[in-house]
């Protein structure tokens, strides 16, 4: 992770705003919706670096009431 920068991510949780702050390496729509859904405690998160979990996809995420996601580089 040594080009590890830091993302604000915002979203929606049933209509009620939502942010947070993630060190990532690369961040794109699909990676944080993934991100939200975790953030709103409905994703999951691999126990190991290594460990591919399958990521949260944005129709899913909607399913569990998540909107509005949009992202930006910190700083």
């Amino acid at each position: 992770m040594i080009d590890a920068k830091l993302y604000v991510i915002d979203y929606a949780l049933h209509g009620q705003p939502k942010s947070f702050i993630i060190r990532a390496e690369r961040m794109d729509n699909a990676e944080a919706w993934h991100w939200a859904s975790c953030d709103a405690g409905v994703g999951r998160i691999g126990r190991y670096g290594r460990e591919h979990v399958r990521k949260m996809s944005k129709p899913m995420a909607e399913r569990y009431g998540i909107s509005e996601v949009s992202w930006r580089q910190s700083g």
